[in-house]
């Protein structure tokens, strides 16, 4: 079986494949300052930056999950995830309170997908 990793660091990979599995680092905001509507965003664009760079898209997506520091965001959130998400093609999910690891950060998501290249 073979493991690649996509832009690996001193810490970690961006992404690591293994056969047909694509396993993505968590995706953080980089505008710690915005609201949820803005670090969801953010965060999705990397999620969709990841998969292009991998040869996929949203989706290749198999599951994701929303950590959230702050339960209230959940609707807010939502709405963003919801003009993001492929209709035909939805993750499974699951959402969670969390302590996040950067004060100012309000979410932060992990997915796991489909290797295009498998």
């Amino acid at each position: 079986m073979t493991l690649s990793r996509l832009n690996p660091g001193p810490r970690m990979s961006e992404a690591v494949t293994i056969a047909d599995a694509v396993f993505l680092a968590g995706q953080i905001p980089t505008t710690l300052t915005g609201d949820i509507t803005v670090q969801t965003r953010e965060v999705l664009t990397e999620i969709d930056a990841v998969m292009a760079e991998l040869g996929g898209s949203k989706a290749d997506i198999a599951s994701v999950q929303v950590w959230l520091t702050d339960m209230a965001d959940f609707q807010g959130m939502n709405a963003v995830w919801d003009e993001w998400v492929d209709k035909e093609n939805p993750p499974a999910r699951a959402t969670c309170g969390v302590a996040l690891a950067r004060p100012g950060m309000r979410v932060e998501m992990v997915a796991v997908a489909r290797n295009p290249n498998a």
